[in-house]
C-alpha cells in the first residue's frame, strides 16, 4: 500500500509538472485604437480555449512614438513580463537583436504572405516578426457633399485644397459652422512623419533619407510641400490639428463635420458604424498627388506584426501565440471586422472578406502606392530621424519659421546625427 501511495504521488506530481509546463501565462502588449483592443481581446480568448495558456494584455499608449520608447525600455532591461510585441512595420531594424528568430517556426507559413512584407521584417536574415496586417492610408471624401456640390473627387493637393474649401463655406453658410475642409495627424509624433512624407513624396521631394543614405530632405519640392500644408491650418483644417492624432482626427470626421479626412483603413468600418454620423456618405480614393514633374501619389506604409521578445520565460507558448495571431483565420476576421489590411496574398479574392468589406479588394491600388519610411538606411537612428522630421514639420505648421528655415536646419541636425558616411 505505502509503495502504491508513492507511486500515485508521484504519477501526481508528473502530471501537476507536465501541465504546468503546457499552459504558459503569457503577456502582449497592445495600443490598439478605435475597437481593435475589443477585437485583440476575442481572438486571444479563442487561444486560450484551444491551446489552455491564458494571455493578459497590457495596454499601452496609442501613440506609436510612446510605444517605441517603452518598448526600448523594457527590452534594453532584458524585461521578462513581456511575451509577444506588436510591433510597428518601421521597428524591425532597431529591435532585432532583442526579438527571437521566427524563421523556422514559421517555416510553413511565410509564403501565404506578400513578400515585401515578410523582407521588412527579416534583419541579416533572421525574421524577427509575423505580420497581422498591413496598412496604407486613403483619403476619405464625403461622396454626398461632393455631388450636392458638383465635386470630382480630388486627384491633386491643389484641387483637394479648393473643393474642401469652397464646400466648408457653403455648408457653414447652409448652418453647419462645425464643418472643415480637412483633417489630418497634425500632432508632433510617429504620425506626423507619415502625413508629412506623403506631402513631400506626392510632390517630388523624396523620402528624408534616401535607400543609399542620402540625407535629400533639403529642397525646394519638399519645401513647397509643406509650406502648402502649413497653409491648411486655420482656413481648411482647424487650429487643433496641430494636436491631432488619429483618433482626434477621426472623431472630426465621424462627427460629420469635415469634407477629407486622411486616415487609415480601420477608420472604414468605424465610419460605417452604426453610431457614425457618415454612415454609407463617403467613399475613399488614393492620396492627392502634388505639383512636380515628378508628382504621384504617396501612401505611407504602415502596418503591424507580431514579435517575441527574446526574454520571454515560455518561448514555445509565446511563439505559438505569434503563430495564432498572424495567421490566415485572424487575419480573415480581422479584415471582416476591422477593415485592416490582411498581408495573406489569397484573402484579397476571399467572398467574404470582399462581402463584408467590399473596400478591401479595391485597396490594392492604393497598397501599390505605399513608400516606405527610411528606417532600412537609417537602421537604429530611425527613431531620432522621425523625431528630427516631425518637429521640423510641426514648427512649420505651427508657424514656427518656413518649411525652407526649418529643412535647412533639419538637413544640419541629420548630418550631425548621421556622423560618417554610413549610418
Amino acid at each position: 500500500m505505502k509503495i502504491n501511495k508513492l507511486l500515485v504521488g508521484l504519477l501526481t506530481s508528473v502530471t501537476l509538472v507536465v501541465g504546468s509546463a503546457q499552459a504558459a501565462d503569457l503577456s502582449i502588449v497592445s495600443g490598439d485604437t478605435g475597437n481593435g483592443l475589443a477585437f485583440l481581446r476575442s481572438q486571444l480568448d479563442k487561444f486560450e480555449a484551444d491551446t489552455g495558456h491564458t494571455v493578459t494584455v497590457v495596454p499601452m499608449p496609442s501613440s506609436t512614438s510612446d510605444q517605441f520608447g517603452q518598448y526600448r525600455l523594457w527590452l534594453a532591461a532584458g524585461n521578462t513580463d513581456i511575451d509577444v510585441y506588436q510591433t510597428d512595420v518601421i521597428w524591425a531594424p532597431q529591435l532585432a537583436d532583442q526579438f527571437l528568430d521566427l524563421t523556422e517556426a514559421a517555416a510553413g507559413v511565410v509564403g501565404d504572405h506578400f513578400p515585401s512584407i515578410i523582407e521588412s521584417q527579416t534583419v541579416d536574415g533572421k525574421l524577427v516578426a509575423l505580420p497581422a496586417f498591413t496598412d496604407a492610408p486613403a483619403l476619405y471624401y464625403r461622396k454626398d457633399l461632393l455631388e450636392k456640390y458638383g465635386k470630382t473627387v480630388p486627384t491633386t493637393w491643389a484641387e483637394m485644397e479648393a473643393t474642401a474649401k469652397e464646400i466648408m463655406d457653403a455648408e457653414r453658410a447652409a448652418g453647419n459652422p462645425e464643418m472643415w475642409g480637412f483633417v489630418f495627424q497634425g500632432n508632433a509624433y510617429e504620425g506626423l512623419t507619415c502625413d508629412a512624407l506623403e506631402w513631400v513624396m506626392s510632390n517630388g521631394g523624396g523620402q528624408i533619407v534616401e535607400a543609399d543614405g542620402t540625407i535629400s530632405i533639403n529642397n525646394e519640392q519638399a519645401a513647397a510641400a509643406i509650406d502648402r500644408a502649413a497653409s491648411w491650418i486655420g482656413t481648411i483644417s482647424p487650429e487643433g490639428n496641430l494636436a491631432y492624432q488619429e483618433e482626434e482626427s477621426r472623431g472630426v470626421w465621424q462627427l460629420g463635420n469635415a469634407v477629407f479626412h486622411r486616415n487609415w483603413p480601420y477608420a472604414y468600418s468605424l465610419g460605417n458604424g452604426d453610431d457614425s454620423a457618415v454612415k454609407g456618405l463617403f467613399d475613399v480614393a488614393p492620396l492627392p498627388k502634388g505639383d512636380g514633374p515628378d508628382a504621384r501619389s504617396a501612401a505611407t506604409l504602415g502596418g503591424w506584426n507580431v514579435a517575441v521578445s527574446k526574454y520571454s520565460p515560455d518561448p514555445e507558448a509565446a511563439i505559438e501565440l505569434a503563430l495564432f495571431l498572424s495567421s490566415t483565420e485572424v487575419q480573415k476576421e480581422r479584415a471582416i471586422n476591422q477593415s485592416n489590411l490582411p498581408t495573406i496574398v489569397s484573402l484579397y479574392d476571399d467572398a467574404d472578406v470582399a462581402a463584408a468589406q467590399p473596400i478591401i479588394p479595391s485597396w490594392k491600388d492604393i497598397f501599390l502606392n505605399a513608400v516606405p519610411r527610411p528606417s532600412a538606411p537609417t537602421k537604429v537612428k530611425y527613431n531620432e530621424v522621425s523625431s528630427l522630421f516631425w518637429s521640423a514639420v510641426h514648427n512649420t505648421l505651427s508657424g514656427n519659421g518656413t518649411a525652407a528655415e526649418n529643412l535647412e536646419l533639419l538637413e544640419a541636425d541629420l548630418t550631425d546625427l548621421k556622423g560618417g558616411e554610413a549610418w
